[in-house]
């Protein structure tokens, strides 16, 4: 009688490890922050780092689920637009009289519904690709800002408001709090759950996927509404930073997070990727922007760095992808007849 026993389980490499995306990333933020302190002796100081951090960390809040969302190989064009609309919202109705704790609920509420019609139109007309479905969102929610406010602005916010941009825990940004404990939060849930498997089983293939019972259209609608969700918040923490809102707020934001995404080495073709991949893209891309902007760095200059470091990263995946199975599959699976 004969058994046979295979194995699947890859063996550790430390050069494998060690040639990940994401140490490429912790070594850009090392040598930014080299560079930086060498040419300004004011990069250094914790308060400017840390007034840095809360400008360039509102849009992060995005980065989580467009990562969920990139894995499922979607794309989503409409977050900037999300923002301003539900930033609009939250601005008029506290205007129109409504305390300031319900506009927030009411920010939430519109972030929500933007990313869940986004979804339902996804799977309702699977015909459509994501990036016409999300354009003509994205124009749409735009003009429903600007039907609201026309090319005026709308502040006024009771003062505690403002804690949202610019308030501290301690010596911590809360901003930069809430970003750790949500990235946390999302990390687990893309790496640690059924849900988060099913996730990168979608990017892989969404039509196994929905042979083996994997509920695509449901986690999708979950995805994209997070999307519309975390909108919400950076309209929240954006609007409180400004202090007013207008309908052109969050103008481009779109591209800055999915570059954010490009950047931690999220596959654009689905199913790779890793959070902790984007979350050092977004503190690689800030904290450059901000040393840049130190020495009166053109804005210009900053796009041509971070184009460099997109075509980088995928560069480096599609080679990491390329090298993964050259071994033969006799090394990567043992076969034993005994």
């Amino acid at each position: 009688m004969s058994t046979r026993t295979i194995n699947n389980v890859q063996n550790f490499s430390w050069k494998r490890f060690m040639l990940q995306w994401e140490w490429m990333l912790i070594a850009l933020i090392i040598i930014i922050f080299i560079v930086n302190s060498s040419i300004s002796p004011y990069f250094l100081n914790f308060t400017s780092i840390s007034d840095a951090t809360m400008t360039f960390l509102d849009k992060a809040f995005i980065v989580f689920p467009m990562v969920m969302i990139m894995i499922m190989r979607e794309i989503d064009i409409s977050v900037g637009s999300t923002v301003a609309l539900a930033s609009v919202v939250m601005a008029t109705t506290f205007n129109a009289g409504l305390p300031m704790e319900l506009a927030i609920v009411v920010c939430l509420l519109v972030g929500a519904l933007c990313g869940f019609f986004n979804g339902f139109l996804l799977v309702k007309y699977r015909e459509l690709s994501a990036v016409i479905v999300t354009l003509s969102t994205m124009i749409l929610y735009r003009g429903i800002a600007y039907m609201i406010l026309e090319d005026q602005s709308s502040g006024g916010f009771p003062s505690w408001f403002s804690y949202f941009g610019w308030g501290y825990i301690g010596p911590i940004p809360f901003i930069l709090l809430l970003f750790v404990i949500l990235a946390i939060g999302f990390a687990l849930l893309l790496h640690k759950t059924v849900f988060g498997r099913q996730v990168y089983a979608i990017g892989s293939n969404t039509t196994a996927s929905r042979f083996s019972g994997v509920k695509v259209d449901r986690i999708k609608l979950i995805v994209f509404t997070l999307a519309g969700v975390m909108a919400a918040i950076t309209a929240i923490f954006l609007t409180a930073r400004m202090g007013s809102t207008r309908p052109n707020v969050a103008n481009m934001y779109e591209l800055d997070v999915i570059a954010m995404v490009a950047l931690g080495g999220i596959s654009t073709a689905g199913g790779k990727g890793k959070m902790l991949g984007a979350i050092l893209a977004v503190f690689v891309i800030g904290y450059l922007q901000y040393g840049l902007g130190l020495i009166n760095i053109p804005a210009q200059m900053l796009l041509i760095v971070i184009g460099v470091l997109l075509i980088a990263s995928v560069t480096v995946t599609n080679l990491r992808v390329k090298g993964k199975f050259k071994t033969s599959s006799k090394s990567d699976s043992k076969e034993k007849v005994s």
